[in-house]
């Protein structure tokens, strides 16, 4: 096809009878293929090295039919997906690019959220104008959109000097720079000795520590609530529920005190993500699950339009009552990370069947697509 000019000049050009969705090999891109195979999509995903066995082999397409991935796209580095040989092999293809958090860490390493917007043509699922929310340091980022949500979520702290009780002190990671650092404190005194260690360590630098985020740490389970707003069919759904594995702050969850004692001022906690469980909630819960979705899709819709579109998560903690309650500690503004959620009921409660978010995408492109309005889904 011709060289596009913009994704909605690219998109109203495509042959929506060929559609691929495509997305980054990392993250959810294997739940994206599946659900795209299973809505007669077709699939590319972009590959980098040492990351691409995964799609090119693995779990590619055979010609028995099994398999998910139907082709791959080696690049150099995740970002040269806004190059422009790249962006033309998915237009000839009829792609829909769909975002995930790999997507926006990689591509925000070597472009601005300026550049990524305005470069990329592709048409994506979703609104492209939401990506950069998830950063704190952008104009109307997520804790702004939960202040117009009216979501509670945990108090900020100016500093240090502010701690008077159990603190979460989230600070950037000094050696993975998509990765953030945290640790807990309840009084000032308390936060310089371990904000030390963790300097002496190389785990967060002086800059990361001067730019910490300071939040009230809430008690409770945590839960993820992963929804679905379908521009189609006019309507939120709760595609499943989920919790965190986190490397070794599982661990040291699993050991008893008297063995966690060696560790001492050695230990430093990473939450870093290792994986998803399945977790449902009280049905007492849910009404309450859905109004705070609602006033979300909503807050972003005034916000910043078009708003949510397709998968969100609002990441809680459940606070003790009576009666319980949400806090959102963190939100995920495009394809959330867990595959699993299929396995809570919630999907098969809407649509007779469990349903993965990858699904949910295909079939909302499909939907769009039979009714010719695919630009009501793609930014």
């Amino acid at each position: 096809m011709a060289a596009a000019t913009s994704p909605s000049a690219a998109l109203a050009a495509y042959d929506s009878s060929r559609l691929t969705l495509a997305c980054i090999g990392s993250h959810s891109a294997l739940d994206v293929c599946l659900g795209a195979k299973r809505a007669g999509l077709r699939t590319l995903v972009i590959t980098a090295p040492k990351r691409d066995k995964t799609y090119a082999h693995a779990f590619r397409r055979r010609d028995d039919g099994t398999g998910c991935v139907d082709e791959t796209l080696m690049v150099d580095h995740f970002a040269d997906v806004i190059a422009t040989s790249v962006q033309q092999t998915m237009l000839e293809k009829n792609s829909i690019f769909i975002p995930n958090r790999s997507f926006e860490v990689y591509a925000h390493e070597r472009h601005s959220y300026d550049d990524i917007e305005r470069g990329m043509l592709v048409p994506m699922f979703g609104s492209r104008r939401l990506l950069r929310a998830e950063e704190r340091d952008e104009a109307d980022n997520q804790y702004r959109l939960l202040e117009e949500a009216k979501i509670r979520y945990p108090r900020r702290l100016a500093g240090p000097d502010e701690i008077n009780g159990l603190t979460l002190v989230k600070a950037q990671h000094a050696r993975v720079n998509f990765e953030r650092a945290f640790f807990l404190a309840a009084n000032p005194e308390q936060y310089r000795k371990r904000a030390a260690h963790y300097l002496a360590s190389g785990v967060v630098s002086q800059e990361g520590l001067d730019r910490a985020v300071f939040e009230e740490y809430i008690l409770g389970p945590t839960i993820n609530l992963n929804f679905f707003w379908s521009p189609i069919i006019g309507e939120l759904e709760l595609l499943g529920t989920d919790t965190r594995r986190q490397t070794n702050i599982d661990g040291i969850r699993s050991l008893l005190a008297v063995d966690q004692a060696p560790l001492g001022a050695a230990f430093a906690a990473s939450m870093e993500e290792a994986g998803h469980i399945a977790a449902t909630l009280p049905e007492s819960m849910l009404e309450q699950a859905f109004e705070m979705g609602e006033r979300f899709v909503a807050a972003t819709r005034r916000l910043r339009p078009p708003g949510i579109i397709g998968p969100f998560a609002l990441q809680c903690v459940i606070a003790a009552g009576p009666p319980k309650s949400f806090v959102v500690y963190d939100v995920s503004l495009r394809i959330p990370g867990s595959p699993g959620t299929k396995y809570t009921p919630y999907s098969a409660y809407r649509w007779g069947a469990e349903m993965s978010v990858g699904e949910r995408i295909a079939k909302e492109v499909v939907l769009a697509r039979d009714s010719g309005r695919l630009s009501e889904i793609c930014t």
